[in-house]
């Protein structure tokens, strides 16, 4: 290994060694690493919470891909990028979705990462929200959608913290303020994920109740 380069050269470097594999490792390495340092950051207004979030939008959507015959390598590279806009500059935060996908393309390139490849990443990461109304064209899209609304069981802990502590609710008043919000992101998921993870939201909600 070339001594002198950054992380990222030699991540890039390294890509011969991955070609002919089924999954970009180099890519999802380094994809980890930089979300976790852009994490870190102060101008990250999420917090660390932020990241623990993605990697479980990652695990999830890993778990997916697997269960619908999705491409995973795509999946998991989208799930890495799919909030990077909204930990990199607050300002982003509305259009979030749009600006990832815009930010996904410079980064997959300087990896030499084909170009049909990177398109279907940044459907993934425009069309990744819950909240909006966008259509799901591909089950590498419906994973990347259902991981992030499902991300939030695995994030519980966070949630209280987010009610008791930096809203300052009241007992009863934060329990609400989980389950609703709980509630309303198992309702995100599409027929199938329901199904798939019903089990694990009433065990969460029981616990909660």
């Amino acid at each position: 290994m070339a001594q002198g380069m950054s992380s990222k050269e030699r991540l890039i470097h390294r890509n011969e060694n991955y070609r002919g594999k089924n999954m970009r490792e180099d890519i999802l390495e380094y994809l980890q690493n930089e979300i976790y340092n852009r994490c870190q950051k102060e101008t990250n207004k999420f917090g660390m919470g932020c990241y623990y979030h993605i990697a479980a939008v990652v695990k999830n959507a890993e778990i997916l891909a697997e269960k619908y015959g999705a491409d995973k390598e795509i999946v998991m590279i989208a799930a890495w990028l799919h909030d990077i806009a909204s930990i990199t500059d607050y300002s982003l935060y509305e259009l979030h979705h749009i600006h990832g996908a815009e930010m996904a393309y410079p980064i997959l390139k300087e990896f030499d990462y084909d170009d049909n490849k990177i398109s279907l990443v940044q459907e993934c990461i425009k069309n990744h929200r819950g909240s909006v109304n966008l259509e799901k064209n591909s089950l590498e899209e419906l994973c990347v959608a259902d991981a992030d609304a499902i991300s939030h069981f695995d994030s519980v802990p966070s949630l209280l913290y987010l009610a008791y502590v930096q809203r300052g609710m009241g007992i009863e008043e934060g329990k609400e303020f989980v389950k609703d919000k709980l509630t309303r992101s198992f309702q995100k998921l599409s027929a199938e994920s329901k199904k798939y993870y019903q089990n694990k939201f009433e065990k969460v909600m029981e616990v909660l109740n």
